[in-house]
Order: C-alpha cells, then structure tokens, then sequence
C-alpha cells in the first residue's frame, strides 16, 4: 500500500524530474590575485549566483597559479606572461566544453588581448555562446585604434554587457549593441554609517597609476590642509606611480598623509568607516565601484567628471562633481563639503537612496533574465 508520505515524495520527484536543468555557465576573469574592479565584482557574483538554483555557475581565472615549482615562473617579468598565457589557453580548450554560457569579463588594449580575446576564440570554436563583460573607461580610444582588430572579435560575442550607460553609448557609436547591468554591493559589507558632522578626513582607493590621477588629489590636499591643519588623507592602493607621489607628499611639506599600499578587499569596509569624504579624481573611468561603495557607507563623494562618473554621480544631488585635472576645483568642492553641513547631509541622504540600484535583487534579476534567455535561444539553434 502507498503512504500518504510515499505519494508526496513522488510527487516531488516527478516536479523535481519534470523542471529544466539549470544553465550551465562559467565565469573567465582575473582572480583576486589580481587585486582590481573586475576581480571584486567577479568574486561578489560568483559568491551569490551559488543561491540560484536554475544556475551552475563556475570560475575559470585568467591568471591561473601554475602548479608546483612551476610557480616560481609566475614570479619573473616577461616569463611570467608567457606561463600564465599559455596554461590559460590550455584551460579554455579543456574546460569550456563543459558550459552553456561563457561569461567572459574584459578590460583593453593588450589586456583584452591576452584574456577575452581567447576565450572569445575558444568559444567560437567550440560554438557556446559568450556574453562579453567589458569594464574600462579607456572603450572608446581601444575601440577606435583596435578597430580592425578588437571590433571583430568583439561582435562574436552574442551579448555585450557593460557597467552604465556610458559605455552602452561608446558602444553604439561603433555599431554594436550593449545593455548595462550595473555593478553592484554588499549593504551587509559596506554599511552606512550617519556622519551628522564631517571631520576632515579624507580617503581615496584607486590604483596608483596614471590614469587614476591620484596626484590631483595630493595637489588638492595641499589647500584643503591650508583650510584644515588637522587635514588627514589616508589613500588605499599600490601601483607604478607610487614613488613619484609620496614624493610629492614630502615636496609638499603634507602631514598626516598615509600610504596603506595594496588593501584586501575583506579590509577596505573598515578603512571607508574611518573617513569621512571620499575624493576620487581619475582621467579616465568607466564605473567605479568604490564610488557606489562610498554612497553605501555614509560617505559623501567628491568626483572628477571623467568617463561615465556623470551617469552615476548627480552634481549637488547623490556628490560633487569637479572638472578632471582640475585640483583647486576637487579643493574647493571638498571645502564646501566641510563648510556646509545641510549641502553634506543631503548628499549622503541621496547617494544612500540611489544604492537601491545598485543592490543583488535588482542585478540578479537581469543577470539571471539574461543567462536564461540565451540559454534557450542556443538550445532553439542546436535543435
């Protein structure tokens, strides 16, 4: 005789059995060895996509560790390259066969060279579809110099999805389709915290290299602590032009200015609660997370106008938003941040407001659309 207990265990077997398999997708991107925007957000969704159960999502990074001593490899300029390109090609061959979607994060210039391009190629090959992830600021100069190169390998992937509006349009203006799906973070992570009286001090996260500018930010510094003496700048990150700017720092005669150098990303919630403005000021950018990460912490923004700032950043509503280059602009917004406590509180109110965008529900909702959507178009495709 069957129970009553035997018939819903069947009955749930047989919704079990009848229900699609879940979409099988791989996520090629640096890894946090590398520590960076496109490593953090990969880390951050392949964290939340183990939730979905219509997903199997899996991480193939594009700076493999070779196995064993070969690793000492990885530790000499120019071999290293050469090491690590050639294990990650091996990778793509071996293991992407096993997907549906190929996931392929991408930044430019002879770094989409080295990590997209081939898993693009490789995909083509095996005939998966790819979304294409491209994440720089730098899109619309590599696609214009590239454009006999990169445009090509580029319009094999079947979607390009991008971080903000911004660089939909660069995209567009080369004759291909991208939808954004912004980045997004952790309200558990980076919580908020009321600043109801700013204190002068001051915290910016980028790299440090050229094109993030960061010296606009020591220059501004320079008249803020003219304003402030007890000015405290605290700037997170390492990269090429680190000598040069501590450098500046002494020539300045600056005080209380530290250099933490490389910060994990376990750490930089912390370090965003003990300031209280963030102050960004790159050349050139596409979406910065630390930019949505300050909304999230009570922290308000002041931000160069470069890239696609402009379509997250609303000037005098979510932050302050200063002319690229300009220090004694970045100076005098910062100052007005400290000078005027109703225009600082609002700016916290709105930014915080604005974070809703930028949180799972809303990211996963399209991520999840998109996977699904493909996923049965390539099935219709291959019959």
């Amino acid at each position: 005789m069957t129970t009553a207990s035997q018939k819903l265990q069947a009955t749930v077997t047989s919704r079990e059995t009848d229900a699609p398999a879940p979409v099988r997708v791989v996520i090629v991107a640096p890894s946090l060895d590398i520590l960076g925007g496109q490593a953090i957000q990969a880390s951050r969704l392949l964290r939340r996509f183990g939730e979905e159960r219509s997903l199997v999502v899996d991480f193939l990074p594009v700076n493999p560790r070779l196995p064993g001593p070969l690793r000492a490899l990885q530790n000499v300029k120019y071999v290293r390259t050469v090491c690590t390109s050639i294990m990650y090609v091996g990778l793509l061959l071996f293991r992407l066969r096993r997907y549906d979607i190929i996931h392929v994060f991408s930044a430019s210039y002879l770094s989409f060279l080295l990590a997209p391009a081939p898993a693009i190629l490789v995909a083509w090959l095996y005939r998966l579809p790819v979304v294409l992830n491209y994440r720089s600021g730098e899109a619309e100069d590599h696609l214009a110099r590239w454009r006999r190169t990169a445009l090509p390998i580029i319009k094999l992937a079947r979607y390009v999805v991008v971080p903000s509006g911004y660089l939909v349009d660069v995209f567009s203006r080369f004759g291909v389709s991208a939808q954004a799906i912004s980045n997004f973070v952790e309200p558990t992570e980076f919580c908020f915290r009321a600043r109801e009286t700013l204190t002068p001090v001051f915290f910016s996260n980028r790299n440090l290299e050229p094109l993030y500018n960061v010296g606009c930010i020591i220059d501004a510094f320079k008249l803020i602590q003219a304003e402030y003496s007890d000015a405290k700048l605290v700037i997170a990150g390492d990269g090429s032009e680190r000598g040069r700017l501590e450098a500046r720092v002494c020539e300045l005669a600056l005080r209380n200015v530290t250099f933490l150098g490389r910060v994990a990303a376990t750490r930089m919630a912390d370090i965003y609660d003990q300031a209280d403005i963030y102050l960004n000021s790159p050349n050139i950018d596409n979406m910065p997370t630390s930019v949505i990460e300050a909304f999230s912490c009570g922290l308000p923004v002041v931000t160069s106008n470069a890239g696609g700032i402009p379509y997250i950043v609303q000037h005098e509503q979510t932050g302050l938003i200063f002319e690229k280059g300009d220090h004694v602009a970045l100076a005098s917004q910062a100052l007005r941040l400290l000078n005027s406590p109703t225009l600082a509180q609002t700016l916290i109110s709105n930014a915080r407001a604005a974070c809703d965008q930028y949180r799972w529900p809303t990211i996963c909702k399209s991520w999840v659309e998109l996977y699904h959507d493909l996923g049965e178009k390539t099935k219709v495709e291959h019959g």
